[in-house]
């Protein structure tokens, strides 16, 4: 029997709508807990988000403890910190309130103190060992505040490893949370460059997961239950994948506008959950590899608007950046499919032949840069030529996404996609 076509759909339950984050004490004590740990960051945690949920957590009769000490853009030292508070306390379930920072912090300090190991252990191969998740975690109820992440619907949890200054993770359909509370009024006191990142981050999860290597393309395991969570594309992952990026193109000048359109900042939150929900199962592959060490490599860098702290490239910053060569470089290759995401994200695709469609994607992502008011490029971060052979030397051991590519990426390759990233108009 031939199963090479076979798919496997991961999801957690999902409850959308305004209002929704009043339901989290119900839901948790459903699931069994009685002292869950709230998981947020300091800014957050002063906020009318995490003060609901806490509310509703302690309204169910659940004795609720804090832990505020994620980092934005999270690193070994961080998730570190929170895997030895979790174990500590002797919690049985989590919630996060807060982007994917907050949700992969609680994914990975609920894997942590379930199966203890070295830290290292269950981190991604080549960088880490790449152990199985070997049983079943504690619950876990995400509440995301932002529009893109869509780590709500993965079991993937992201990193900055100090020591390489570049990201890697962790994956496992059992990260997954069991529940995702998704409320479209935590967008009100999003700010816009974190609205803006995290929404072209939606668009880049769209569309790497609607234009990644086939299912039926990638080598399968000897045992079924070993097929890793992000499988390639699949019938699941593309009934998901254009609609997040006709929301973001229709919604998101509204969204940043002042004062914002609120009902198209909710949308952009669906936008993000559906996104979540087809790379969660599909993957993601190049603009992702090249953002990591574009994120780990930062220098003095500081988003507008985002709170105090050290240097940082947002994630979907870092991801866009870098998305648009790689399109150009796909071109004919992926005609159809990179046709119908241009037509998506609001391009004119008439009279457009299949060996221009790379092209007309590419200008429609630097379109909605632009509109976005994201830099322009690399060198706008503080990258320049100089930097490119260290940014390649960091994407290459990202395997996981550069294998999920529908063309072969090598060094070469590498070095020519950072140079195209490093200035757009």
């Amino acid at each position: 029997m031939d199963a090479s076509r076979s798919f496997t759909v991961t999801t957690p339950r999902i409850t959308f709508g305004p209002g929704s984050l009043g339901l989290v004490g119900d839901i948790a004590r459903r699931l069994g807990m009685r002292r869950p740990l709230l998981v947020t960051d300091p800014h957050l945690a002063a906020l009318p988000p995490v003060a609901t949920v806490r509310r509703a957590l302690e309204e169910a009769g659940l004795v609720v403890t804090l832990f505020d000490g994620v980092e934005v853009e999270p690193t070994d030292r961080s998730f570190e910190a929170a895997i030895r508070f979790a174990a500590d306390g002797g919690f049985d379930g989590f919630v996060s309130v807060g982007g994917g920072s907050a949700m992969d912090t609680a994914k990975v300090a609920d894997l942590y103190s379930s199966w203890p190991d070295s830290f290292l252990a269950y981190v991604n191969a080549p960088i880490g060992e790449g152990r199985n998740v070997p049983g079943p975690l504690k619950p876990h109820i995400a509440c995301p505040t932002t529009c893109g992440t869509g780590s709500e619907c993965t079991g993937i949890a992201v990193f900055d490893l100090l020591a390489m200054k570049a990201k890697t993770g962790i994956m496992s359909h059992r990260l997954v949370p069991h529940h995702a509370v998704v409320d479209p009024e935590v967008t009100a006191s999003l700010p816009r460059t974190a609205l803006a990142c995290t929404a072209l981050d939606t668009v880049c999860h769209a569309l790497e997961a609607w234009t990644c290597r086939p299912v039926g393309e990638r080598d399968l395991p000897p045992e079924p239950d070993l097929r890793p969570m992000t499988q390639g594309a699949n019938p699941w992952s593309d009934l998901l994948a254009l609609e997040p990026m006709r929301l973001v193109a229709g919604n998101l000048e509204a969204a940043l506008a002042d004062p914002p359109d609120m009902a198209a900042r909710g949308r952009l939150l669906w936008a993000a959950t559906l996104a979540g929900a087809s790379f969660g199962n599909a993957g993601c592959h190049v603009p992702h590899a090249l953002s990591y060490p574009v994120s780990g490599m930062v220098r003095d860098y500081r988003p507008p608007d985002y709170p105090p702290g050290p240097p940082l490239v947002p994630h979907g910053m870092a991801v866009i950046l870098n998305a648009p060569p790689v399109y150009r470089l796909m071109g004919a290759d992926a005609g159809p499919r990179l046709l119908a995401a241009a037509e998506a994200l609001g391009a004119d695709v008439r009279g457009v032949p299949e060996a221009g469609a790379g092209d007309l994607l590419a200008d429609r992502l630097v379109a909605l840069m632009r509109a976005a008011g994201v830099p322009n490029g690399l060198e706008a971060i503080g990258f320049s030529p100089v930097d490119v052979a260290a940014l390649t030397e960091g994407a290459l051991p990202q395997r996981r996404l550069l294998d999920n590519a529908p063309v072969e990426i090598d060094a070469g390759v590498l070095d020519g996609l950072y140079r195209a990233a490093m200035r757009y108009w």
